[in-house]
Parts: C-alpha cells; sequence; structure tokens
C-alpha cells in the first residue's frame, strides 16, 4: 500500500442519470493517494483548492486512508472465500473531494463522491459532505448558524418542507413525476442526521451563501435510473430561524449556473 501527494486539475461530477463518474483511465490525472493488490484498487483525488489548505488535506487524507483500509479489508477477506467472483479483476474504488463553496472566508463545503465496484449488478455512487471551519481548523456542522436544531424541532420541519419541495420540483424537471411519493421521501426526516448530506450553497453576493443544499446519491430519494439529486432550500425560508452568525453569513440569491449543476 501506498500513498503519494501527486498535483491534479479539479474534476467535476457527474449524475449516475448522465454517466456514472467511473474509474480513472490513462488520460486522467493521478490520484492524490492510491492502493492496488490482487483484490482492490483505490484511488483518491483531491481538488486544488482543497490543496491550499494543509490542514483540511491532512483531515481528507486520512479520512481515505481509513476507506481504503476498511474496504481493502473487505475485499481480501470476499476473495479468499470466493475466489472466482475475482476473475474478472479486484474491486475498484474511487473517492473525491471537492470545495463547493467557501463563505465568509471560513465555511468551507465539500463535496465527497464516492464511486464503487464490487463486480455486482453495476457499479455504485454515493455523496457525503463536509462542513470546514478554516477559522477552527475542523469539521463542523450547521448547528451555529440555528437558533435550535433539534429533531422534530420548527427548525428541522421546516427544512424538510423545503426540501421536499425542492425534490418534486427537480423531479417535474426529469419527467420523473411518478417517483415523487411519500414512499421515496420517507428517509428524508426532520433530524440533522438524517435530513440529508448538506453544503452552504453559494450566492450571488460576494462572501455570502443563498442557501443550502441538499445532496442524495442514487436510491435515496428515486430509482437507480434517476440518478443523484441535489434539493436547494433559499436561505429566506429559513431567515426566522437563523442565529446572529447564520444572518451574517446567509445573503444574496443562488447563481443560475449552480442550479443547473448536479
Amino acid at each position: 500500500m501506498f500513498f503519494a501527494p501527486m498535483f491534479m486539475r479539479a474534476l467535476s461530477v457527474a449524475t449516475v442519470c448522465s454517466a456514472l463518474f467511473g474509474p480513472a483511465h490513462a488520460a486522467d490525472p493521478k490520484p492524490d493517494a492510491a492502493v492496488k493488490t490482487k483484490s482492490i484498487e483505490a484511488r483518491m483525488f483531491l481538488d486544488d483548492r482543497i490543496k491550499a489548505d494543509t490542514v483540511l488535506v491532512a483531515d481528507c487524507v486520512a479520512e481515505g486512508k481509513k476507506w481504503f483500509n476498511k474496504n481493502a479489508a473487505e475485499a481480501a477477506a470476499a476473495r479468499k472465500a470466493d475466489p472466482q467472483f475475482f476473475k474478472d479483476g479486484g474491486w475498484d474504488f474511487e473517492r473525491k473531494y471537492s470545495v463547493r463553496s467557501v463563505v465568509a472566508d471560513r465555511y468551507v463545503s465539500v463535496l465527497r463522491n464516492d464511486y464503487t465496484n464490487t463486480r455486482g449488478a453495476h457499479p455504485n455512487s454515493d455523496v457525503n459532505t463536509i462542513l470546514w471551519d478554516k477559522s477552527d481548523n475542523k469539521r463542523i456542522s450547521i448547528r451555529p448558524l440555528f437558533t435550535e436544531t433539534a429533531d422534530n424541532g420548527a427548525t428541522m420541519k421546516a427544512m424538510v418542507k423545503a426540501v421536499i419541495a425542492s425534490l418534486r420540483t427537480e423531479k417535474t424537471k426529469r419527467d420523473a413525476s411518478e417517483t415523487a411519493t411519500d414512499e421515496w421521501f420517507k428517509g428524508v426526516a426532520p433530524s440533522l442526521l438524517k435530513i440529508g448530506a448538506v453544503t452552504l450553497a453559494p450566492s450571488t453576493e460576494a462572501g455570502k451563501s443563498s442557501g443550502l443544499t441538499f445532496h442524495y446519491p442514487p436510491y435515496a430519494v428515486g430509482p437507480y435510473a434517476e440518478g443523484e439529486y441535489v434539493a436547494f432550500v433559499p436561505w429566506e425560508t429559513l431567515k426566522p430561524y437563523l442565529t446572529a452568525e447564520g444572518t451574517r453569513i446567509f445573503g444574496g440569491a443562488r447563481p443560475k449556473g449552480d442550479a443547473e449543476e448536479p
């Protein structure tokens, strides 16, 4: 196993409904960390904006190494138990960290996109997020931006209502209204741990955030074929629940181009 820092250009993330972002090819930039054995091949990429913050780099790489090690152990055990399932090669993993926004020169929203291929019916993808506080050099949640974030509290209920409304709109755009049902949305619960992976959306006003975006991988709020969904909640909807810090960092509108990105 080896881990080596390397330079690369920033990468975009494709939605599954158009094309799954998949394993690296010869023309792709070299990974910032990688591991390759008979059982697994895994790569990790950091975009250039992350590389500008050495503490954030160390945090992402440490997390990525744990991910590599966990999957390498599982792949080795699976290969030992059922070697015939590895006749076409080992399991394949790829993780990409990219900056989504920087707000008030302090709060950095990071998208973490994963590709996994364990030789099943099809590869899978996942999305998660990190909110990084540059002032304290640590991961935080959005709690400090709101007066309360209790499970089933007023703030979380307002967020869920707005998220589901946004998802319904997105499904209409994709001609997928038939899956805009309570059954598909039941996993979007009024709890910070269950509502979805959140980022601060960029804004037309410099240094501000236009609201929250919630990121859902395939299967989370719709069938696999529909791919990834992003729900947007404008800051005005959340205004009654903001702390002084939340009021300070939110403002402006969502840039038109941002709404067109996955």
